[in-house]
């Protein structure tokens, strides 16, 4: 087995102290025993990227169920298996990405056992973080990272892509010709459903609080998108599908799904625009936690269908068709070392990112292709 180190860096959850007001628990870094010997079955991962997600922020913000003070934080990351309890292992010295969950691995409706079901970071199913300089994981837990991606990019991928695969293919059930809208977008899950979406042959609308991205979208390949400020969006939206279906010959003048993370009104907003027994997925409730449904909906057979992550199946079909597409995620922002995930949590906060935000770990596997 490769030497390793005694220790490494973590990034882990600090309960705030009990004046702070709002509650706002800290990230700190400490330095961690590496488990040694390693148990069968096991490896280490090197990581040389790890990506945030909106649910670090909630966990800082105590609005995430299971938070475990001491935990490391972190549920995307990718790098090299450095060691193995088997030292003629195949993935010693290949580059991989972790995957993002547990307890969920085929099912096509929802995990197997719900009790079973973690995400990885910040919790104790399962015990592990990726924001971390090495990680020791079920080596059936980690999955090798696609040739034409580099290690900042691969970090970008798993829970987002996972979660955006899901609701686009698994649920929306996306197919080449139609029409979709992907609200608020901006955020790692709705571009890569975006991608994704496109890369099915599907004619992406999105909505956004700031026409930049909605330009930043089209230029991604989105058809065209309207500010959700506009009290008026469906109906200007509605009007934007007319008039690229009259270019199109034919194509269909109203949505076939809505995949969203909105939440709130967004059945009554879409109702008129939405054709009949189209699917609304919604995989997020930034606006409002409870949705509307009235009667409306029902006379129109429209399905609204909840989705979040996805199983080991989806996960490896979802990475396979990135392989296949050469797909690329997006990335916002890249930070440089642990030390810099304080200004990983600021631009969540502040909520101007368009793609992922990932903090390099080191240069190993990340080409000059990188979004800064």
């Amino acid at each position: 087995m490769t030497s390793l180190p005694e220790t490494t860096q973590a990034l882990v959850v600090k309960q705030s102290p009990p004046e702070r007001d709002p509650l706002y628990h800290d990230a700190v870094i400490e330095e961690r025993a590496i488990p040694t010997p390693l148990k069968e079955g096991q490896v280490v991962v090197k990581m040389s990227a790890v990506a945030f997600n909106r649910r670090d922020l909630w966990i800082r913000l105590g609005q995430y169920p299971g938070i475990t003070f001491g935990a490391t934080f972190g549920s995307d990351g990718a790098g090299k298996v450095v060691a193995s309890a088997d030292p003629n292992d195949p993935l010693l010295h290949e580059r991989v990405f972790l995957t993002p969950m547990r307890g969920w691995e085929s099912s096509s409706d929802a995990p197997e056992k719900m009790s079973d079901f973690g995400v990885v970071g910040g919790g104790t199913i399962p015990p592990l973080g990726t924001f971390a300089e090495y990680v020791v994981v079920e080596r059936d837990q980690v999955l090798r990272t696609p040739e034409h991606l580099d290690d900042v990019h691969m970090a970008a991928w798993p829970l987002g892509g996972l979660t955006a695969w899901r609701a686009a293919v698994v649920n929306a059930q996306v197919t080449e010709g139609q029409n979709v809208l992907i609200t608020g977008i901006g955020g790692g899950v709705a571009l890569t459903a975006l991608q994704i979406c496109i890369a099915k042959g599907a004619n992406v609308y999105v909505t956004s609080g700031s026409e930049d991205k909605i330009q930043r979208a089209v230029a991604l390949g989105a058809r065209g998108g309207v500010i959700y400020k506009s009290k008026d969006w469906p109906a200007q939206l509605a009007k934007l599908i007319g008039q690229h279906s009259t270019i199109c010959s034919g194509a269909p003048v109203q949505l076939d799904s809505v995949i969203d993370s909105g939440g709130g009104d967004i059945m009554v907003q879409v109702n008129r625009i939405l054709k009949p027994g189209g699917r609304v997925v919604v995989y997020g409730m930034t606006a409002n936690p409870k949705i509307s449904f009235t009667m409306r909906e029902v006379l129109r057979h429209h399905r609204l269908i909840g989705s979040t992550m996805g199983s080991l199946k989806d996960l490896k079909d979802a990475t396979a068709f990135i392989a296949e597409r050469q797909i690329v995620p997006v990335v916002s922002h890249v930070l440089h070392g642990l030390e810099a995930a304080e200004d990983g949590f600021s631009l969540l906060q502040r909520g101007e990112q368009f793609g992922k935000i990932v903090i390099r770990l080191e240069d190993e596997g990340v080409q000059d292709k990188a979004n800064l």
